[in-house]
């Protein structure tokens, strides 16, 4: 029997802000110069969002464990909270924390679909399939209001461009009359993360994502919509999730989906302290053989970051992890491989110059 969940900040994965690897000077708060009674209690960290004036919102990827080239991403940051999340780092690059900066400081890419158009009409680029949610959730919170995901779908479908969806939240049903037409034409596949049916587990290790009962509901709508639907449970985390994937699989299958696939857990650079001072609040007392285990699938190591293993470890217990995915996959139907996405009806948009082209390959 394992024990509560204890919670920490409220709606947050992060306990803390760890420092900026890159960074020079650590700012540390001094807990105990706050009095309980006070006024001057540290406030729970309100979510910010700041206007991002990048450039570009296509990046390129070239590792070999990861099927897709391309990925866009309209926003930097995720207020979903995933206390493992392998994106945190990246905020660090911009002198901010992967703790709770990365949760609370959202940098929006409003002229995303603007940049995409002018990425696509590109006259070097040759079609292929482009993943939504490469790197931070693309229908996180903050697309509610602003709608960046949903326009850059609407410039894909003028486009004919194929595109590929990961999401652990159920706002993608939003824009079932957008996929509903994408996949008409093969040119979208949505694959939806669900990490756990436990409710409690969700709401603590993944504090603003969708409840699993709305991700499958999600499933259920897409599906019925002739939209492709993948389940992905990631990440596996050995002695807290991986007993579940029987039943995650058996949910999914009975939602719709009709393929899966899982990773396991991932701590690089400073995911690797945000997670374990997550465990250590939420989960103390098994916090250690959590951790034994993930060892045991990592050489010894909390994390590898090996090309071979880094998704699916190594050793008896990523074995053992590997062996129940596949006999439960293939229990409930979910080993099926869909139909590749159709980059052949691609057409190239004018940019936002207005040029025109005189060939269209």
């Amino acid at each position: 029997m394992t024990d509560p969940i204890r919670p920490g900040e409220v709606g947050r994965g992060a306990q803390s802000n760890p420092t900026n690897r890159f960074a020079r000077i650590e700012v540390v708060v001094d807990e105990d110069s706050f009095d309980e009674s006070s006024e001057e209690n540290p406030p729970r960290t309100k979510t910010q969002y700041f206007s991002d004036l990048s450039k570009s919102v296509v990046t390129e990827n070239d590792s070999p464990d990861v099927f897709f080239r391309y990925s866009i991403n309209p926003y930097r940051g995720c207020s979903h909270g995933c206390s493992y999340c392998y994106a945190r780092p990246t905020h660090e690059y911009l002198d901010l924390s992967a703790g709770l900066d990365f949760e609370t400081k959202i940098f929006v890419k409003e002229r995303a679909p603007e940049l995409f158009r002018d990425w696509l009409a590109r006259d070097r680029y040759r079609p292929e399939i482009v993943m939504m949610s490469g790197v931070t959730d693309c229908y996180q919170p903050a697309e509610r209001h602003f709608q960046l995901t949903r326009k850059c779908l609407e410039v894909a479908l003028a486009a004919r461009q194929p595109i590929a969806i990961v999401t652990k939240n159920a706002l993608v049903t939003r824009d079932i009359d957008l996929l509903r037409q994408m996949a008409e034409r093969n040119l979208v596949s949505v694959a939806i993360s669900i990490t756990t049916l436990d409710q409690a587990l969700t709401r603590s290790m993944e504090p603003r994502t969708s409840s699993p009962r709305a991700r499958l509901r999600a499933l259920r709508e897409l599906t019925d919509a002739g939209v492709p639907t993948h389940v992905m449970i990631a990440p596996v985390i050995p002695s807290l999730n991986d007993s579940q994937i029987p039943s995650v699989l058996k949910a999914a299958s009975e939602a719709g989906a009709t393929s899966a696939g899982y990773v396991l857990l991932r701590l690089p650079h400073t995911v690797k302290p945000v997670f374990l001072d997550w465990l250590a609040v939420a989960l103390p007392n098994q916090r250690e053989r959590i951790e034994s285990r993930l060892r045991d699938t990592r050489g010894g190591k909390l994390y590898e970051a090996d090309f071979s293993t880094r998704m699916t470890g190594r050793g008896q217990i990523a074995d053992q992890i590997r062996q129940t995915f596949e006999v439960f996959a293939n229990k409930y139907g979910l080993n099926q491989k869909h139909e590749e996405l159709d980059t052949s009806q691609f057409v190239r948009p004018i940019p936002k110059s207005g040029q025109m082209w005189l060939f269209n390959d």
